[in-house]
C-alpha cells in the first residue's frame, strides 16, 4: 500500500489544530481524500491518544483504540503554540497551507495571535474552518462542547430511548453522533469553500474564507424529519423506541431466538409482507390499508405481528422477507457487523502497517471514487512522529530543529 498522497485533493495542505473527535474527524476524511494532513499537536499530544482502554503497544508506545478510530492519513508535529518560537512555526505552515482546523474555544485563536485579520495577511487563500460547541457568537459561545451534553441541549437525547411507560428515559447515541455529524458538515463546508476558491478567475481573485460550524447547530440539522414533525405538529416528538415515527411497521420485533429489524417502506412491500408473514388478511384489512392508516393504528398493528414473529427463529424470518424483497436484517454487534458480506464487500475493515504498533486495523473508507480513489494510506502516528520531517520541509535547518526541540518548544 502506498504512502504517497493521492485522490482528488492530493497536493493540498491541511493544517490541524483540532482535537479529540469533530475536527480530527473531519480532517481524516480530507487525508482519506489524499490531503496532507498535518496534526499540530499540544506538547502533551491529543487528548484521546490517553483515552484508554482498550490500548495498542506495550506500555511504553501505547495508544488508545480512541485516538487510533479518526487519526489516519496524517502526520504528527508536536508544538508549543503559546511560545514565540512555536507560533513562527505555525505562521509558516499557514503561509503554505490551504486549509486550517481548528477547535479552540471562540477567541483562544486570536490569544495565541492568529484572529482572522492576521490569517488574513498570513495567507488570502487560506479556507478556516473553526469548530466550537455552541457557535461563534451568542451567549453561550464561551460554553465548552462535548458530545453528549450536545445531545441532550440539542433535542437529539430527547427522541432516543423507550418510552417512560415502557421503563425507557433519554438516551444517548451509542456512538458520539453530534461530533461526528460535526465533522461531516465541516468536511463537506470545506470543500465548498476550496471549489468556489479554485472557481474564482483571474488566479489572483482567489479567496479563502472562515466556515463556523458548531456541534449544537450540527445536531439541530440531524433532527431533520422529527424537527419537522414538530413544526408541522406544533408538539415535540417523543421516545419511540425502535419504531418509526412515520412508517409502519419499521421497527424491531422479538422472535424465538433474537430480535429481527424490519422496514415496510412502501405500499408495494406491504402485501408481500403479509404473505411472507402468512397473514395475507392483513393486506385486505381497511385499518392498514395505506402507510397511513398503519401509523394511525399502530398500537392495534403491532402486537398482531409481534406475536406471529415470536413463532420462528430471526434466520427463518429473514429468508422469509428476503425471499418477498422485504428489507430486514438480524441486529449484528460490531464485530459481526464488519465480518458481514456488504461490510467484506465494501472494504471497510483494512489493516494498515505502523513502524512500532505493527499492523492496525482501521475502519475503511467509506465512498468509492471510480478514478480518483481514496485510501486508508498510513496509520494514525506518534505524537511527534514526524516533526523534524515538517520542520525541514519548512526550511528549518538541523541546528535550529536541535535548538527548538532543547528549549521545549517542539
Amino acid at each position: 500500500m502506498s504512502t504517497e498522497p493521492s485522490g482528488p485533493l492530493a497536493g493540498l495542505s491541511v493544517v490541524d489544530c483540532s482535537t479529540v473527535l469533530a475536527g480530527p474527524f473531519c480532517t481524516m476524511l480530507l487525508g482519506d481524500l489524499g490531503a496532507d494532513v498535518i496534526k499540530v499537536e499540544p506538547l502533551e499530544g491529543d487528548a484521546t491518544r490517553g483515552w484508554g482502554p482498550p490500548w495498542i503497544g506495550d506500555r511504553a508506545t501505547r495508544t488508545a483504540a480512541y485516538y487510533l478510530a479518526v487519526n489516519r492519513n496524517k502526520r504528527s508535529l508536536r508544538l508549543d503554540l503559546r511560545s514565540p518560537d512555536g507560533a513562527r512555526v505555525l505562521r509558516r505552515l499557514l503561509e503554505r497551507g490551504d486549509v486550517l482546523v481548528e477547535n479552540f474555544r471562540p477567541g483562544g485563536l486570536d490569544r495565541l495571535g492568529f484572529g482572522d485579520g492576521e490569517l488574513e495577511r498570513i495567507n488570502t487563500q487560506l479556507v478556516h474552518l473553526a469548530i466550537s460547541g455552541y457557535g461563534s457568537s451568542g451567549p453561550d459561545a464561551g460554553r465548552p462542547g462535548y458530545d453528549s451534553v450536545i445531545q441532550a441541549v440539542g433535542g437529539l437525547m430527547s427522541i432516543t430511548g423507550f418510552p417512560d411507560q415502557a421503563g425507557g428515559s433519554p438516551t444517548k447515541v451509542g456512538v458520539a453522533i453530534s461530533d461526528i455529524a460535526t465533522g461531516l458538515f465541516g468536511a463537506v463546508a470545506v470543500l465548498a469553500a476550496l471549489l468556489e476558491r479554485e472557481r474564482a478567475t483571474p488566479v489572483e481573485a482567489r479567496r479563502g474564507q472562515r466556515i463556523d460550524v458548531s456541534l449544537v447547530a450540527s445536531t439541530l440539522a440531524l433532527l431533520a424529519n422529527q424537527a419537522q414533525n414538530a413544526f408541522v405538529a406544533g408538539r415535540s416528538p417523543g421516545r419511540r423506541g425502535n419504531a418509526h415515527p412515520n412508517i409502519v411497521p419499521y421497527e424491531t420485533f422479538a422472535t424465538a431466538d433474537g430480535q429481527i429489524a424490519v422496514a415496510v417502506g412502501s405500499e408495494r412491500q406491504w402485501p408481500r409482507f403479509c404473505r411472507a408473514l402468512g397473514l395475507a388478511e392483513l393486506a385486505a384489512d381497511a385499518r392498514f390499508a395505506t402507510n397511513g392508516d398503519r401509523v394511525e393504528h399502530r398500537d392495534v398493528l403491532r402486537p398482531i405481528l409481534a406475536q406471529r414473529f415470536a413463532t420462528r427463529s430471526s434466520a427463518d424470518w429473514v429468508s422469509a422477507l428476503d425471499a418477498a424483497d422485504v428489507p430486514c436484517g438480524q441486529i449484528n454487534d460490531v464485530l459481526s457487523a464488519f465480518a458481514t458480506p456488504a461490510a467484506r464487500g465494501s472494504s471497510m475493515h483494512v489493516t494498515v502497517a505502523h513502524p512500532q504498533l505493527g499492523g492496525v486495523d482501521q475502519i475503511g473508507v467509506p465512498f468509492a471514487l471510480s478514478r480518483t480513489p481514496a485510501h486508508v494510506r498510513i496509520a494514525p502516528p506518534l505524537l511527534g512522529q514526524d516533526t523534524d520531517e515538517i520542520l525541514d520541509e519548512l526550511g528549518y535547518a538541523w541546528e535550529e530543529v536541535v535548538r527548538l526541540r532543547g528549549a521545549g518548544v517542539i
